[in-house]
């Protein structure tokens, strides 16, 4: 048979079509009609000849028409042998995959080559189910033909980024990095404008994620020429805060010219262990819970009493995990890192070395070791860090980006990070930090529903009112049962 609407398919995973040459070039390809109808593969048989800058341009329409179609498309076109009269050939060879060219060939090859890449076919499935646009495609009448099912394969020939919120190549940092600053910023910038609010309040722990808010918040004032003085820094130090951790946080205060307020924290949580006839010899939840509150408190009515905004901290990678305190630093009035998970937050921050003047303050802060800084320090060392607790943040991060992103489910999540960091986790180390993940992620949904507003920055949310749409009390048995 022959035509346009030819299907092939292993009523499974796989379902493909072919198209020739120029269909690539039309207005309205043929592929379209074939992806609107299911079609996750596409096939180019062409003899597109060779001209001065044309293989960019084929690259392009190639890459370009797998995102559009949210497919695979596979082109290979006619080789040099067969090249004639004022025509020359190249044997340009293109996988691409949702917009991103996976593997292409040296043209002008004499010998005959073959090029091969990993295809992902339940990842352009998910990506279907939630992408609207795709949905709103007209379908045509098909012809389907029914082929083998694909085999199972145990490894892959693709390199699986281990960062996969952070760019990959160096040369798109300054770029990226200043996309992200300027979503925040202008998020915050509208927000205040709409409000009509003059000032932000902002506690700053020494951390990551205040060190990028407090950055981010100073933006923001500079871009509309606010007076800097109107952002409110509070230092709130407790029973775990080190002198390292304070001291760069006013040291990072005072650099940027902003005013800098200290509240200490100590009596306030002892009145309230007190009150709640807690000992404050126990070290529990409770114990922390309380510091954590208290300092939400304090902004909310300085923020109150200068009439301000609170800024929140925390980040993405924290909001998936539940790793806040109920209405502590889980609540604020601007969630400025919401959509920022925390190996982001690092790769955003160091881009702020750039400014010599707090390029010391940032690179001691980036060697901190993260922590809440709630349990009481040993001879001024934090002995509480979060990744000891919780896991390494670039597992977590990499869990919620094929979780979120493309509908993985556990066993897939464990297989593609086991290729991913080959050599510095095992698999054994690897499940343990899923299954925390996924427990934590299920159970703590209940956070999320009454997250406060924050300005989405990349491809993946977790807000209510954006993207994410979840019961409080799902069951995460049934995902953490296919790791057993």
């Amino acid at each position: 048979p022959f035509g346009v609407d030819l299907l092939f398919t292993d009523s499974k995973d796989m379902t493909f079509g072919v198209e020739i040459c120029e269909d690539l070039w039309a207005v309205t390809p043929p592929s379209n009609h074939m992806a609107n109808n299911g079609a996750n593969l596409l096939f180019n048989l062409s003899a597109s000849n060779e001209l001065i800058g044309k293989h960019e341009y084929r690259e392009e329409l190639v890459r370009t028409q797998s995102g559009r179609c949210m497919a695979a498309y596979v082109y290979a076109s006619a080789g040099v042998g067969e090249s004639t009269t004022d025509t020359v050939f190249g044997g340009h060879a293109i996988i691409s995959e949702y917009g991103s060219t996976l593997a292409q060939n040296e043209r002008f090859s004499l010998e005959s080559n073959l090029i091969t890449a990993d295809v992902d076919l339940e990842r352009l499935r998910w990506l279907r189910l939630n992408e609207s646009s795709y949905s709103d495609g007209r379908r045509k009448k098909t012809r389907i033909i029914k082929v083998g099912a694909l085999p199972s394969i145990s490894k892959l020939e693709r390199d699986i980024n281990p960062m996969p919120f952070v760019p990959s190549r160096y040369a798109e940092k300054k770029h990226r990095c200043d996309e992200i600053i300027h979503i925040q910023a202008h998020g915050l910038i509208k927000r205040m404008s709409h409000a009509h609010i003059k000032k932000a309040v902002i506690g700053i722990s020494g951390g990551l994620d205040s060190t990028l808010a407090l950055l981010s918040t100073h933006r923001a004032f500079q871009m509309m020429g606010w007076d800097v003085k109107n952002i409110i820094a509070v230092t709130m130090p407790g029973f775990g805060t080190t002198s390292r951790t304070k001291s760069n946080a006013i040291q990072l205060c005072e650099a940027l010219g902003i005013t800098l307020k200290t509240v200490d924290i100590t009596d306030i949580s002892l009145k309230e262990f007190e009150a709640i006839e807690h000992d404050k010899d126990e070290h529990s939840i409770t114990y922390e819970n309380v510091q954590a509150r208290a300092r939400t408190s304090i902004l909310m009515n300085m923020a109150n009493k200068e009439g301000g905004l609170v800024i929140g901290t925390g980040d993405l990678s924290e909001i998936a995990l539940g790793w806040s305190t109920y209405n502590g630093d889980h609540m604020s009035m601007y969630a400025l890192n919401s959509g920022i998970p925390k190996t982001l937050i690092q790769y955003v921050i160091e881009y702020y070395k750039c400014n010599e003047s707090i390029a010391d303050i940032i690179d001691d802060i980036l060697d901190t070791p993260i922590s809440p800084e709630l349990l009481p320090h040993e001879n001024n060392e934090i002995i509480q860090e979060t990744e000891s607790i919780v896991g390494p943040y670039e597992l977590h991060d990499f869990f919620l980006y094929h979780f979120i992103k493309y509908g993985a489910k556990p066993k897939k999540i464990r297989f593609l990070a086991s290729m991913a960091f080959a050599g510095k986790y095992n698999e054994e180390t690897i499940t343990k930090w899923l299954k925390l993940f996924l427990r934590r992620f299920f159970t703590q949904q209940f956070k999320r529903s009454c997250m406060p507003d924050g300005p989405k920055v990349g491809t993946i949310s977790l807000s209510p009112r954006a993207d994410w749409k979840m019961a409080s009390d799902a069951d995460v048995e049934i995902w953490l049962k296919e790791l057993s």
